[in-house]
């Protein structure tokens, strides 16, 4: 990376004008931002649904505190956003399908999410974002980071950009959820996030670089959770070069990292960010609820 441009990282290409119906703070120069003064359970106006979306789309990442809501108000705030994606391979709730729980018990040693990945992106068309509500917070840990995949690309080289443009990926849910996937040893031991292991995964191939539909900025779009290979080469003469764009994408100055409490939401841009899910609560309990927003072919 450029150091002069590293050093320099801020919070570019957002509109400066005002909110008229939230208090947004800034989390970090890389992305996040704290949103107050809305009431998710409420049937909230569209004037401030769309305050709530600009402020994704500038911080890619936004945070809510001190929330009460039901699964079917969570699952009427996502829908707000888009059409809702029902887990493919994980259970939602018997009553609400579009809510999954994200559990984590005192007995468990797996967590959900605990490397950095995009979500679901082996379906064709990705998610636009997901919303997390945390209902039981660990006294202590339990935090989820964020990067920002625009500076991951913003900040490659030229020579980086120009072997990589128009290639892609191939986004696949065996190595999580299929026979040899990381859920299969998961459900042998009866870990609380654990899903039995299908026969048959969904794959789609998606280009390294997207742009995204709503800013026309490019980002970074590959992850260690569903990148096999990149199109027209194997596993392994993809690994080095995947390895170093997995290391790259989470450089620092490109993180935020979310302290979780009870009634606390995120909701991340899943076209131009990255999550991990910190393990480091060991025999504490964590319970969550994750909407998905589903969005379209990225390109």
């Amino acid at each position: 990376m450029n150091i002069a441009y590293r050093e320099n990282i801020s919070m570019t290409h957002q509109d400066a004008s005002p909110y008229q119906h939230l208090e947004v703070k800034p989390l970090t120069g890389g992305l996040g931002a704290e949103l107050f003064g809305a009431d998710l359970g409420s049937a909230l106006g569209d004037d401030v649904i769309a305050e709530i979306r600009r402020a994704l789309l500038q911080y890619q990442v936004i945070f809510f505190r001190d929330q009460e809501m039901t699964p079917e108000q969570h699952r009427d705030f996502g829908k707000r956003f888009g059409d809702l994606h029902i887990h493919e391979y994980v259970k939602g709730l018997d009553a609400v399908p579009e809510v999954m729980p994200v559990i984590k018990t005192e007995a468990d040693t797996f967590n959900f999410g605990g490397t950095w990945h995009s979500d679901v992106t082996y379906h064709t068309t990705p998610p636009l974002g997901s919303i997390l509500y945390a209902l039981e917070a660990p006294e202590v840990g339990g935090d989820t980071m964020f990067a920002n995949q625009y500076l991951a690309y913003e900040t490659l080289s030229d020579g980086m950009k120009e072997l990589l443009e128009g290639r892609k990926a191939v986004h696949s849910a065996e190595p999580i959820y299929g026979k040899t996937g990381a859920f299969s040893s998961r459900y042998k031991q009866g870990a609380s996030m654990a899903t039995k292991p299908v026969e048959v995964v969904l794959e789609s191939q998606h280009p390294i670089f997207r742009t995204h539909p709503e800013t026309g900025r490019k980002s970074l779009y590959v992850n260690g959770n569903f990148v096999v290979n990149l199109a027209g080469l194997s596993a392994i003469e993809s690994a080095p070069i995947l390895q170093r764009l997995y290391q790259h994408a989470t450089t620092p100055e490109f993180c935020c990292r979310f302290r979780w409490r009870k009634g606390s939401v995120a909701f991340w841009d899943n076209r131009c960010v990255q999550h991990y899910a910190v393990n480091d609560y060991t025999g504490q309990r964590r319970v969550m609820h994750r909407v998905t927003v589903m969005g379209d072919q990225p390109y």
